[in-house]
C-alpha cells in the first residue's frame, strides 16, 4: 500500500524560504512520478511541480525559477524547495504519486492515483 506523509510546512515572511518533504513508501514500480500540488482557500487545487524518478521535472510556470523540486532515491523522500515566496503561494500543499509515468511528469491531479494528507504552507507580507 502506497503512503505519502508530508512534512516541512510552516509560516514565513515574503522572501523567504521553506523546504517540504514527501515520505513515500509502498512504491514498488521504478517508473513512477511524484508531484507537489497545492490548493488555497477558496480556489482549485493546481500542479506546482513533479519529477520523474530523478531524472525529468515539469514545474507550474507561477513557480518557475523559484521553487525546486527533487527526489532522493536511497531515502525515497521528494523535496520541494521554495525560495522568494509570496503571499500567493499561501496554500495547502500536498504530495501525489502515479506509477508507469513515461516522458515528462504531469502536473495535472487527475493523473495520480495516490496522495498525502496535506501540510500547510503560510506566507506573510
Amino acid at each position: 500500500q502506497v503512503q505519502l506523509v508530508e512534512s516541512g510546512g510552516g509560516s514565513v515572511q515574503a522572501g523567504g524560504s521553506l523546504r517540504l518533504s514527501c515520505a513515500a513508501s509502498g512504491l514498488t514500480n521504478r517508473y513512477y512520478g511524484m508531484g507537489w500540488f497545492r490548493q488555497g482557500l477558496g480556489k482549485e487545487r493546481e500542479g506546482v511541480a513533479a519529477i520523474l524518478n530523478d531524472d525529468d521535472t515539469n514545474y507550474a510556470d507561477s513557480v518557475k525559477g523559484r521553487f525546486t523540486i527533487s527526489w532522493d532515491k536511497a531515502k525515497t523522500t521528494m523535496y520541494l524547495e521554495m525560495n522568494n515566496l509570496k503571499p500567493s503561494d499561501t496554500s495547502m500543499y500536498t504530495c501525489a504519486a502515479v506509477e508507469d509515468v513515461v516522458g515528462l511528469p504531469p502536473i495535472v491531479d487527475y493523473e495520480y492515483d495516490y496522495w498525502g494528507q496535506g501540510i500547510q504552507v503560510t506566507v506573510s507580507s
